[in-house]
């Protein structure tokens, strides 16, 4: 490149106007020594490097973006209180994976997730382990099971000092726990109640005293005081290893379970509910329960049954049947001793909002279920269970449709699982095994 066009490339690249060199600037350069020439296009060259630092060190977009980024804070939790606190609160299992967080991805969220992440999106909790915060469930549920008075325990932030924290006088100066977490909630997920000062040493899942569920269904097909008689049997406390669901993991080895109310109560003309309150539950226990009261309600099983499987000497191994759906079974309450629970006001504007919510969507339900009705009316075909299906047999297992087997075989007739020690023996070994291969 000539040393004129060097000087032209130089002048134009960074001309304040962009465009080329005028003419006139041309001829201004024709008089001038090779010396000034140079001595120009080192001037230019100087000023051109100058203008590329300078554009270097503008950030761009995403640079100011992470720079506001690092302006904010990180809330810094060891400045603030803490208090333990119990919370009771409601949902509806059926668009969830259960109530405890999993330690691998679920298909959907759990309850306590959704709950968890509420609470560190507010700054209540920080973002650890839950168990760094002393976090307890009452009653664990499956999924696709709901609970109307479920409890939890945990340490949270609070606005007031230990001294405050302990006086009544102070608690309207308290973080509003229950209308903070109902803003950012889901509608099918409700806090209805905060306990700010829960007895020494209580613990959500240790100090409850008793838990209360309700599994509902219809009449149809059903001999309902058959079905009243067998309840009674499982009053008392007894040995419910072949009304649950073995889990070798959790190397269970006493069964026994105190039941203190077991009925079956009417609702509405049509639909009834297993009316049972416990001290404590095993896995699947009260859904294998109902579903041997079912059997004995359309006349497959004797109300004897109850007692032959509860007898662990006559039936040391648990026959292979379908547990009842889960859809039907809620957690209806927990009990505990000396709780102040205080609940919202009523009155409340947030109350009224929450309120209207749970108006919408149990409209919204009941809607669905109209509609269903005419869906199933166009059909116009016999969908009782207990339809003529040509000898076959459809086993109600609570979830409406029922299991349709060729020929029904008594309980005690059937296959049998692992005993329970055979079961934790058997997970023991896989463990050894495992353990023997990781070294």
């Amino acid at each position: 490149m000539s040393l004129w066009q060097r000087l032209f490339a130089i002048r134009n690249s960074f001309s304040l106007k962009g465009g080329k060199m005028l003419a006139s600037e041309k001829d201004k350069y024709l008089n001038w020594t090779k010396e000034q020439l140079i001595a120009r296009v080192l001037q230019l060259e100087n000023s051109e490097l100058r203008e590329r630092k300078r554009r270097l060190a503008l950030p761009d977009k995403e640079s100011k973006k992470a720079n506001k980024q690092k302006k904010v804070k990180e809330f810094d939790f060891s400045k603030h209180n803490v208090r333990f606190i119990a919370l009771k609160f409601a949902y509806l299992g059926w668009n969830y994976n259960g109530l405890a967080v999993q330690k691998e991805p679920t298909p959907l969220p759990t309850v306590e997730g959704t709950i968890i992440d509420a609470l560190n999106k507010c700054k209540l909790v920080p973002p650890v382990s839950p168990n760094e915060y002393k976090f307890s469930r009452c009653g664990r549920t499956d999924k696709g099971v709901s609970a109307m008075n479920q409890v939890i325990s945990l340490n949270i932030r609070s606005n007031l000092t230990n001294e405050q924290q302990a006086d009544p006088q102070y608690d309207s100066d308290e973080i509003q726990y229950v209308h903070i977490l109902n803003q950012l909630l889901p509608d099918d997920i409700r806090i209805s109640a905060v306990c700010l000062r829960p007895p020494s040493g209580f613990d959500a899942r240790f100090s409850c005293q008793h838990r209360h569920y309700r599994y509902f269904f219809q009449k149809e097909g059903l001999d309902i005081p058959k079905m009243e008689e067998a309840a009674k049997l499982y009053l008392g406390e007894n040995d419910f290893r072949n009304f649950c669901k073995l889990d070798g993991s959790k190397q269970i080895t006493n069964y026994l379970r105190t039941v203190m109310s077991s009925k079956i109560s009417q609702l509405s003309d049509d639909f009834y509910y297993f009316d049972l309150v416990g001290s404590a539950f095993l896995w699947h226990q009260v859904r294998c329960m109902i579903a041997i009261l079912f059997l004995i309600g359309q006349g497959l099983e004797e109300p004897k049954l109850i007692i032959e499987m509860l007898t662990v000497d006559q039936t040391p191994r648990k026959p292979i049947y379908d547990m009842a759906s889960e859809i039907p079974l809620i957690l209806y309450d927990c009990s505990f001793e000396n709780m102040d629970w205080i609940r919202t006001d009523l009155n409340d504007y947030k109350a009224v909002k929450y309120g209207k919510a749970a108006s919408a969507l149990t409209s919204k339900y009941q809607m669905k279920a109209e509609i269903a009705k005419i869906f199933k009316s166009v059909l116009s075909v016999d969908a009782s269970l207990g339809a003529d299906l040509k000898g076959k047999t459809i086993v109600n297992i609570g979830d409406g449709k029922g299991k349709v087997i060729a020929k029904y075989e008594k309980m005690l007739d059937r296959k049998v699982m692992d005993t329970a020690e055979e079961v934790n023996e058997k997970y023991r070994q896989r463990k050894k095994i495992k353990n023997k291969g990781m070294k």
